[in-house]
């Protein structure tokens, strides 16, 4: 690789890294870039093909006789456990992942990163991270890990934890107490059907939370209190109405593929930093909707294809990008979009979806361009 490349990609880590400047946390990425699924990390971009990334495994049937586990090594802080590594460049990270781990091994105090997943373990024992109490990053996805097999407080002591990433696991509940340094929460695709407030109660730093692909039917207000909260990801659920009490910081909301039917008056008025809303794939009709549903002057896009909508929504002027293919729409009524249509009012939409409904081309009103004047894509 030419040393040009190299230097522009270590500037670009670097600025990603701004918040983490240190040079071991510079040198764990790229050992983590070369040895680590770190694309199960990121979020699926807009509109991009959504399919499940992780296939379900479970423990072995009662009828086959576990593994024992083997006793706790009496191991000096600083040692290194020998079914992991710990390189020497890079002396807070612990590397034990996709090993066919069953257990959990000892983890030395002077740890900061450690990456337990792709393993079969099914049990997290009470204490297993007492000793490490400096953990800011913890990898535990990917395994088979259920709730009934998890310490009251293992994650109690770890005071410093900004990242724990316990996705694809056996889970039917949040795990609590969490620690209050958290910043990102990984619970995707486990088998969680209720979250009640005391869950996630006094996470006022956490600013992702990530429950897509579970089972959850009720929210209640367990959002309320995650006074930093930027990204809800709650898509591919059994929820039948929006979660109680949106923080005032929040910016992206996820919920498509689930069965909400209606959204109350100025839902979204309590967001004033809400930027983007997904909510394709429900049970929307215009009786649910109140007219000030989405009038949000904060929100610049927002997904309500495959719904059961009859007539676009009121939306507000700022709104840049429009989704309603799919539902049973059979009228382009212009005051969705402009309540008054003159050379000083219009639209700053830019993309408007409405195929897939029951609209005829012709039924575009002649003072669309004037009001859409901004719209480089409709479709009807």
């Amino acid at each position: 690789m030419p040393w040009a490349t190299v230097l522009i990609l270590a500037g670009l880590c670097g600025a990603a890294l701004g918040q983490y400047n240190e040079e071991e946390d510079l040198a764990w990425l790229q050992y983590y870039l070369r040895q680590s699924r770190v694309a199960s990390y990121n979020y699926v971009p807009y509109y991009e093909e959504e399919s499940a990334p992780y296939a379900y495994s479970y423990p072995s049937g009662p009828d086959t006789e576990p593994e024992p586990e083997p006793e706790p090594q009496q191991a000096s802080p600083w040692r290194c456990p020998q079914e992991c590594d710990c390189p020497p460049n890079f002396s807070s990270a612990m590397y034990c992942d996709a090993r066919n781990l069953r257990y959990l091994p000892f983890v030395p105090s002077r740890m900061k990163y450690v990456y337990f997943q792709n393993n079969l373990v099914t049990s997290i024992q009470e204490g297993a991270f007492d000793n490490a109490t400096e953990l800011e990053w913890l990898a535990l996805h990917n395994n088979q890990i259920g709730s009934e097999r998890m310490g009251k407080r293992v994650f109690g002591k770890l005071r410093r934890l900004e990242r724990l990433y316990l996705n694809n696991n056996n889970l039917t509940r949040v795990p609590s107490p969490l620690p209050r340094s958290l910043r990102e929460l990984h619970l995707s695709y486990n088998h969680i059907s209720k979250v009640p407030p005391s869950a996630l109660e006094g996470l006022e730093n956490l600013t992702a939370l990530y429950l897509s692909h579970n089972f959850i039917f009720e929210m209640a207000a367990s959002l309320k209190g995650l006074t930093s909260l930027i990204l809800a990801d709650l898509s591919y659920n059994n929820l039948r109405k929006v979660p109680d009490g949106l923080p005032a910081s929040l910016e992206q909301l996820y919920l498509e593929y689930n069965y909400i039917q209606a959204i109350p008056d100025e839902y979204f008025q309590v967001s004033p930093r809400l930027l983007y809303v997904r909510m394709s794939h429900n049970g929307l009709t215009n009786q649910g909707l109140s007219s000030n549903a989405f009038n949000s002057s904060s929100i610049l896009e927002l997904d309500l294809s495959y719904n059961r909508l009859q007539k676009i929504p009121r939306v507000n002027t700022n709104l840049e990008n429009l989704y309603l293919q799919g539902n049973r729409i059979d009228e382009f009524s212009i005051s969705s979009f402009c309540s008054v249509v003159d050379v000083m009012n219009y639209s700053r939409l830019q993309v408007l979806r409405l195929d897939g409904n029951e609209i005829k081309r012709n039924a575009v009103p002649p003072d669309a361009p004037l009001c859409l004047r901004r719209a480089t894509v409709i479709e009807i």
